[in-house]
């Protein structure tokens, strides 16, 4: 009902009080813990870690710094703060900087009031209006942060240029009573980030050719990764002995997580008419991609793997199986182990290889990974295809057996379930492992589909992978297929 008051004194007369910024998060944050509300809503595997420090910072009034490897939530996080704030607050009609009619800081709103006293006009700000950001890009100045005087301003309201009207705010002060974060902090200049020495430590600002000190009251959050202190640039020792909390975020680490976290951000439901199902296991598949990539030795893991890596394969999978219903005029289909290789555009962008990883080439690496991945779930299913001496006869013989009489299975990238299925049906024994140990009828040949690649990943049977269809044979006459038949010239020294 504030919202009704339009003027100083009726605001007075209301009994409203000015709280600072700080309060204000830490009072709506207890609202929402007594209440029970989730307090980051769609932040998944941060409940024990992360989020309980963010509380703990914002209930003990410190500006924070979130620190973390990219991908990680953080600006998500950070632009999550403002729902901590009121959902309106009164300033001073036309003031630029958001002035508390009760206590104004700006010489604007102080001749203002001293001209109408309780006549003077306020509105109300939503809490949206209340949040300011900036991505620490190289090329920022003190005056975008802070602000400076403005000769054209000072000529058109013909001021000298010793008076404070003329001032042109920066970003920083125009959020006063609200929240400004700055992304990517280390790649601020030194010499800039100096200038946030004053706001962080006696939260106010100086504007050159000003001798004066206008407070402001602000919530400073910043977000940064933690290899940018070497890579591109440094936090400022001062600067970071003045942010009070330090948050370190990280992966999921678990694979439910994970799966949860993908499931809620990829664009998975394209359209009604078409139904693309996608098995328990290949989702697996999909999730310890970025898993094995954070493991492996041909990616850089100072980098990093975002989870929006996974993300945006989810999509490229997904597509993949769309393309193929569309041209198969399906109605519905469900995943196959070619689409999951169509993840590889969504993985050679995002992966930042070390050098024996550039030796191999993007695309190389990007296969290698999912072949890995594939393999860890097709042991969480099936057997070890390892055979040990003493061991009953391999569960995997009467497949291999088929391969070894000379028979190949070919599925082409664009065949309809139909055909699909019938070539998997052809391997002998296929089908029968594959039904001891999938759960669902329906996803029975994604799991036989599963079942030979993972073969191919266990070196038992050879694969030729071409554009469009792929192909699996017997090992050792796959090996003899790919070698190169060489002339005399080329043993000649």
């Amino acid at each position: 009902m504030h919202q009704k008051i339009t003027t100083l004194g009726r605001l007075k007369e209301s009994g409203w009080k000015s709280v600072s910024i700080k309060d204000e998060l830490r009072k709506n944050l207890i609202k929402k813990i007594k209440a029970k509300e989730p307090v980051f809503p769609g932040i998944l595997g941060y409940e024990k870690t992360v989020i309980p420090q963010i509380q703990n910072a914002l209930l003990a009034r410190h500006d924070l710094i979130l620190l973390g490897l990219r991908g990680q939530a953080k600006t998500r996080i950070l632009r999550m703060l403002v729902t901590f704030l009121d959902e309106y607050i009164p300033i001073v009609e036309g003031s630029e900087i958001n002035d508390d009619p009760l206590n104004p800081i700006s010489i604007y709103s102080k001749n203002l009031i001293e001209k109408h006293g309780d006549d003077t006009p306020i509105i109300w700000l939503p809490r949206e209006k209340r949040y300011g950001e900036k991505l620490a890009t190289p090329d920022t100045t003190v005056s975008d942060l802070i602000g400076d005087l403005d000769p054209i301003k000072a000529a058109s309201m013909k001021k000298a240029l010793s008076d404070e009207e003329v001032i042109n705010y920066g970003l920083i002060p125009r959020t006063n009573r609200g929240i400004f974060v700055i992304n990517e902090l280390p790649d601020l200049q030194p010499r800039i980030q100096v200038a946030l020495l004053n706001i962080m430590q006696e939260r106010d600002i100086q504007i050159r050719g000003f001798n004066i000190r206008i407070p402001i009251d602000v919530f400073m959050a910043f977000s940064a990764n933690p290899e940018d202190y070497t890579n591109r640039g440094n936090i400022i020792t001062p600067l970071k002995d003045r942010i009070d909390s330090q948050i370190i975020t990280h992966y999921p680490k678990s694979i439910d997580v994970a799966m949860k976290i993908t499931s809620q951000e990829a664009w998975a439901d394209r359209a009604d008419e078409l139904k693309i199902k996608i098995p328990e296991s290949y989702r697996k598949i999909l999730e310890y991609v970025a898993f094995e990539a954070r493991d492996s030795e041909y990616i850089d893991q100072k980098s990093g793997v975002s989870t929006r890596m996974t993300i945006t394969a989810m999509e490229q999978v997904i597509s993949a199986a769309e393309r193929r219903a569309v041209y198969n005029s399906s109605e519905k289909t469900t995943l196959r182990i070619t689409d999951l290789y169509a993840m590889v555009p969504a993985l050679t962008g995002k992966l930042e290889l070390v050098y024996e990883g550039e030796q191999e080439g993007a695309v190389n690496v990007a296969k290698h990974i999912i072949g890995k991945a594939v393999n860890r779930v097709f042991k969480e299913v099936f057997p070890d295809p390892s055979k040990r001496k003493g061991e009953e006869e391999s569960p995997y013989s009467d497949i291999l057996s088929w391969f070894e009489k000379g028979n190949i299975l070919e599925i082409p990238d664009l065949a309809d379930d139909s055909s699909y299925q019938k070539q998997l049906d052809s391997v002998e024994g296929l089908k029968e492992i594959a039904n001891k140990h999938c759960e669902s009828s329906d996803d029975l040949h994604a799991m036989m589909d599963l079942l030979i690649e993972a073969l191919h990943q266990n070196s038992k049977i050879g694969k030729n992978d071409l554009d469009d269809n792929r192909t699996y044979s017997d090992m050792l006459g796959s090996m003899l297929g790919n070698m190169t038949n060489f002339d005399d010239d080329d043993f000649i020294a």
